[in-house]
């Protein structure tokens, strides 16, 4: 037998005839995860932990440190911030209320939220497949390399002034309000550019067509049907025990940032989850558990981006393997933690993955963060 690793576990499920052969194969995989996780921890990666589930059952591992200088390993179901996958939890919320008949995808923004002044041609649609063409105003990245900001955020110019700013409060509102007193990027509907103004309006709408807080709606829609008790749309710095440590490097100084406001992302990239429920919400949603078909269908039709592999449908990247395989993905990052989320499209295999590391305004940490992601997928998966 192939001796696991003690920071790994694996739930065999075999019938009685099958049950030696299934638990070699399984110690075999177990052990290939628990090394690729293991080399995963590279220049500013200070640790990582990994959820797999899949006709084999689920296995769990963590790799690395959960803090600088600490000999722990990152607590498996530890807290962490999920940055962008946030998306994918608005966008199924937005579909949920469509599936109630509160609000219908062509319908224009403007008609539900006059006050901000939305081009009557963008759709909720629109929105949520990032065809709106509306500022973003986290950072607007142009052809000639040029950056503007709406907000001081962690990365390019902003940086330090993030920093100093990292406890500010928010509101969606004013996130809105800076964004669209910008120029678009382009008229509705004729391109695709990931903007986190699309997904602060998309919180908006869910607020005002149901009266209550995202938090609410979340809390009915998504967590109590399915269990679950981790996830969280914060409204200040703090996150729960157990977690690992995030930082930011500022010149020579590096800061924990573990504690910070993500409201200033919004429902671009704030919410706090786990690696198991992530685990159930992608499951859920693919295996058909959160919306009618019509609209998990909807969801999961691609639009092109021009990044190659990687398609976007309504708050989900839909990515193409090397095989031919499709996978529903999104993952986040929210200085110096991130969190990825994969699924077949039918939920019969899911991998959700947290990193703790060492962000840095010039996105140093990026290249290792992209290696990460393609050889958990590849991994899990097969080649993307």
């Amino acid at each position: 037998m192939v001796d696991l690793d003690p920071r790994s576990r694996w739930k065999v499920h075999a019938s009685a005839g099958r049950r030696r052969n299934q638990k070699e194969r399984t110690a075999m995989d177990a052990k290939h995860l628990q090394q690729t996780i293991e080399s995963i921890i590279d220049s500013g990666i200070i640790g990582v932990t990994a959820r797999v589930t899949d006709a084999h059952g689920e296995w769990t591992g963590s790799a690395g440190a959960a803090a600088l200088g600490a000999d722990a390993k990152p607590p498996v179901d530890g807290h962490i911030r999920i940055g962008s996958n946030t998306k994918t939890f608005t966008a199924t919320m937005v579909l949920q209320l469509v599936a109630e008949g509160r609000l219908g995808l062509d319908d224009p923004v403007a008609a539900h939220l006059p006050e901000f002044g939305v081009d009557a041609r963008i759709t909720v649609r629109m929105l949520l497949q990032q065809t709106s063409g509306l500022f973003n105003f986290t950072g607007e990245v142009y052809e000639d390399g040029s950056i503007v900001l709406g907000v001081p955020v962690p990365y390019g110019p902003g940086g330090e002034a993030w920093l100093d700013d990292r406890f500010k409060s928010y509101r969606p509102q004013e996130l809105a309000e800076l964004a669209l007193a910008r120029p678009p990027r382009f008229a509705p509907g004729e391109g695709w550019s990931y903007s986190n103004t699309n997904y602060v309006l998309a919180r908006l709408l869910i607020e005002r067509v149901t009266g209550r807080s995202v938090q609410a709606e979340l809390e009915r829609l998504v967590l109590a049907p399915l269990g679950m008790a981790h996830t969280v749309v914060p409204t200040d710095a703090e996150i729960a025990e157990p977690h690992a440590r995030a930082y930011y490097r500022n010149g020579e100084d590096t800061v924990d940032v573990t504690r910070q406001n993500p409201s200033w992302v919004s429902a671009g990239g704030d919410m706090i989850s786990t690696t198991a429920d992530l685990r159930t919400f992608i499951a859920a949603l693919t295996g058909g558990d959160l919306l009618p078909a019509e609209l998990r269908e909807e969801m999961f039709t691609p639009r092109p981006t021009g990044i190659p592999g990687m398609d976007y449908g309504l708050g989900v990247f839909v990515l193409t393997t090397a095989d031919g395989a499709t996978v529903i993905s999104h993952n986040g990052a929210s200085v110096g933690h991130a969190a990825l989320m994969y699924a077949a499209p039918d939920g019969s295999k899911t991998l959700t993955a947290a990193l703790n590391c060492v962000d840095d305004a010039n996105l140093t940490v990026a290249a290792a963060f992209k290696g990460a992601q393609q050889r958990l997928l590849e991994t899990v998966f097969g080649a993307a």
